[in-house]
C-alpha cells in the first residue's frame, strides 16, 4: 500500500520525523517496505504564466514566449513544446535553476542560452523534465489559480515522501490513509483527527431494489440512485495529484471519487449505471461457466467460489474487486 505522508499527517500528526515515523511504523507490524521523495531535489523553478507565444522565426517547431514569472518584466524563453501557448500556467525553471540529472547523471544547469538566433533566458519544463512523471508529451500544465512566481515545490507540494507498507493478511484494518492513522494515534498517543459524515438529504424516491443472496460472502450492501451529474466533468488537480501519489491514475471524476475514497476511508465503492441494468442487482456466488467482461477489458470465467454481483440477465461485477464493462459509468451517463 503506498500514500503520501502529508496525507497521513492530515490525520494524526505526531511530533516525529519521516524516519521515525516509518521506523514506528515497522516496529509496530507495518513493515514500511520503501520510502522515496515525491520528487527529486532540484531548485529555482517557479510557476510562470506564458503571456505570449509565437512563431520562431528561424525554427517550425519552436515558439518564443513572454512569460510572467512575478518579476518586473516577463521573460523571453525559446519554446518547443506543442501545448506552449498563451493563458497557461508551467513550471518554469530560471536561469541559474538545477534540474534533475538526465541519463548521463549529470545535473542540468539551466543558463542563459541562443536557440536559432533568438536568446532565452530560461526553460519550461514538463513533468518528465522534473521527475515527476513519464509524461514528455508537452509542459506540465498547471491550475489558473497558481500563484505567478510562487516556487514550484510548494506549489505542487513536492517536499513530501511517499510510504510503500508490506502489510500482512490480519492487518486489513490498515488497508487505508485513516486506518494507519489510527494505528499512528494509538502508538504515540498524538490525537486522530475524528471523521464527521453530514448527512445528506435524499430528493429522489427511486429505488433499485437489491438482494443479498449469499451472506456468508456479504454481510450487507447499501447504495443511492443519484441523478444530473456530469460525466466529463474535469477531477480537482488536488485529488489527481493525491490518486497518482497513491499509484492511481486519473481516469474519469466519477471512478476518480470512488477510488479517493477507497484510498483515504478504506470503503470500496463501485458506480454502476443505473440505465444499464437490467431489473436489480444480486449479490452471490458465481456459477460455473459463467463469464464477465471487466473494466480493463478483458473477460474472465468465474465459478461456484467467486462472489459475483449479477443484475436479471448477466453478472456484472467481481464482488469487491472490479467492475463490469457492460454497467460502466461513461459520458452518456445521466
Amino acid at each position: 500500500m503506498q500514500f503520501p505522508e502529508s496525507w497521513l499527517r492530515e490525520f494524526c500528526n505526531p511530533s516525529l520525523s519521516t524516519a521515525e515515523l516509518s521506523d514506528t511504523l515497522t516496529m509496530a507490524g507495518l513493515e514500511v517496505e520503501e520510502r522515496q521523495p515525491v520528487a527529486p531535489p532540484f531548485s529555482h523553478i517557479v510557476v510562470g504564466e506564458i503571456l505570449e507565444a509565437v512563431q520562431h522565426p528561424n525554427a517550425d517547431r519552436l515558439r518564443v514566449c513572454q512569460v510572467n514569472v512575478g518579476q518586473s518584466a516577463p521573460l523571453t524563453i525559446v519554446c518547443g513544446a506543442p501545448n506552449a501557448r498563451a493563458g497557461i500556467k508551467v513550471p518554469c525553471a530560471l536561469v541559474g535553476a538545477e534540474l534533475p540529472p538526465g541519463e548521463d547523471g549529470k545535473p542540468f544547469l539551466i543558463k542563459v542560452g541562443k536557440l536559432r538566433g533568438v536568446e532565452s533566458f530560461g526553460m519550461l519544463c514538463s513533468a518528465n523534465e522534473l521527475k515527476l512523471s513519464q509524461d514528455h508529451g508537452g509542459l506540465l500544465e498547471l491550475a489558473s489559480d497558481a500563484v505567478v512566481g510562487q516556487n514550484i515545490r510548494d506549489h505542487l507540494q513536492l517536499d513530501d515522501t511517499l510510504f510503500t507498507l508490506k502489510l500482512t493478511p490480519n492487518l486489513a484494518h490498515c488497508l487505508s490513509v485513516y486506518g494507519v492513522a489510527r494505528e499512528v494515534s494509538a502508538l504515540t498517543g498524538a490525537p486522530l483527527k475524528p471523521l464527521t459524515f453530514p448527512k445528506a438529504a435524499c430528493a429522489l424516491t427511486e429505488l433499485l431494489p437489491v438482494k443479498v443472496s449469499a451472506p456468508d460472502l456479504c454481510g450487507r450492501f447499501s447504495g443511492r440512485v443519484i441523478r444530473g451529474v456530469n460525466p466529463k466533468a474535469a477531477t480537482p488537480a488536488w485529488m489527481v495529484n493525491q490518486l497518482a501519489r497513491c499509484g492511481q491514475r486519473s481516469v474519469t471524476a466519477l471512478v476518480d471519487i470512488s477510488n479517493y475514497v477507497m484510498f483515504e476511508l478504506g470503503r470500496p465503492t463501485h458506480i454502476f449505471d443505473l440505465d444499464k441494468i437490467h431489473g436489480g442487482l444480486e449479490v452471490r456466488w458465481g456459477k460455473p461457466g459463467e463469464q464477465l467482461k471487466l473494466l480493463n477489458g478483458n473477460t474472465v470465467t468465474v465459478d461456484a467460489q467467486v462472489g459475483v454481483i449479477a443484475d436479471a440477465v448477466q453478472v456484472e461485477s467481481l464482488a469487491g474487486i472490479m467492475g463490469g464493462d457492460a454497467t460502466a459509468v461513461s459520458d452518456d451517463t445521466v
